[in-house]
């Protein structure tokens, strides 16, 4: 076991030295201890300021948008308003959450945490649509004595509310809309403004026709189709951060298939003891052990390692992977997926 850990520890200190090939100089500062200080630092100046100040907009209109409809909903007695008030009041605590679990994410990994603290913006975005569907169902619970009882609204107050609100909602839908597929604490926040967008509209709607034909049923009706329409598109982000947090293995990646590709390639026998799991919404981890087929020298090991890293970043998009070299190891226990013997 000794040959076994130097051969570990000196490939991975000499697979932090440059290489002399610049094709894959990328993918071999991506994996030595260092690149957290380059390649991801850099792609955080360019990306995390401006995702945090778009944050922080769209706080501030929701902000306004709550305060705006507390008011019109209390004036035009409308429980569509001030549902969409609470609403908004949730909304607006969830996207100032995302935008300061965003700045905690930008901190350097350090000797407590050595991943970093990008998990800190799955946790938010879990958080974050955990407390939309809850919203949604004291809503519906409302929604249901309004239509037990329903009451006097007016009309034109609540249309008047509403339209302000829509004109907010749309301006911070427009400030995030360009990074929610890039961030899943910002797809969380923006799946909160477009549920406020929409129960704008339907407001909107339901004021005309409150106004004009007092149909007063409308208010619970449009309460209730916007909170099931948010929590179908809601659940995607619960399901997805669960993943994450529980170290799923990542949706694309098919173990046999990548089992099948390093086994094929030259110098290696199997591949065991896989784990596999994302770090966030965008960097894949992968860790196994790979026996090697014949004894031989840590520089013909290291080029094999090297290779089979190549391989896993081009074709599977993994990020950062550790191998742990082996010669006749783990006989007994050398499944793909290793399970604890008692």
């Amino acid at each position: 076991m000794k040959d076994t850990e130097e051969l570990d520890n000196e490939g991975m200190a000499q697979h932090c030295h440059p290489h002399g090939h610049e094709h894959h100089h990328e993918h071999e500062d991506k994996h030595c201890h260092d690149h957290h200080h380059g390649h991801h630092h850099h792609h955080h100046h360019h990306h995390a300021a401006p995702r945090g100040r778009k944050l922080l907009w769209a706080t501030i209109l929701n902000f306004s948008i709550t305060l705006v409809q507390i008011v019109g909903g209390i004036v035009s007695n409308s429980l569509s308003l001030l549902s969409d008030a609470i609403h908004n009041l949730g909304d607006s605590s969830a996207i100032f959450i995302a935008f300061l679990a965003g700045r905690r994410a930008e901190k350097k990994p350090d000797e407590r945490r050595t991943f970093g603290y990008k998990r800190i913006e799955i946790i938010a975005a879990l958080f974050n649509a955990v407390v939309l569907i809850a919203i949604c169902l004291f809503l519906f619970v409302e929604a249901y004595h309004r239509f037990v009882h329903p009451e006097p609204i007016h009309g034109l107050v609540m249309l008047i509310v509403a339209l302000f609100g829509l004109i907010a909602n749309l301006l911070s839908v427009v400030i995030l809309h360009k990074d929610k597929d890039h961030n899943l604490n910002i797809r969380a926040a923006y799946m909160h403004l477009l549920g406020d967008t929409l129960s704008s509209v339907a407001v909107i709607i339901g004021g005309v026709a409150i106004w004009i034909w007092e149909i007063y049923w409308l208010d619970p009706a449009i309460t209730v189709l916007v909170g099931i329409y948010i929590i179908w598109h809601t659940w995607g982000i619960v399901a997805e951060t669960t993943d994450i947090l529980m170290q799923s293995s990542p949706k694309g990646v098919v173990l046999s298939e990548l089992k099948s590709a390093t086994e094929a390639m030259e110098g290696v026998e199997n591949i065991h003891h896989v784990h596999i799991w994302n770090m966030d919404e965008e960097h894949i981890h992968l860790e196994a052990h790979v026996n090697i087929d014949h004894d031989m020298p840590l520089s013909e090991a290291q080029t094999i390692r090297e290779a089979i890293e190549r391989m896993m970043h081009d074709r599977f998009g993994i990020h950062h992977v550790t191998i742990q070299l082996e010669h006749n190891a783990c006989r007994d226990h050398d499944e793909l997926i290793h399970h604890s013997h008692e």
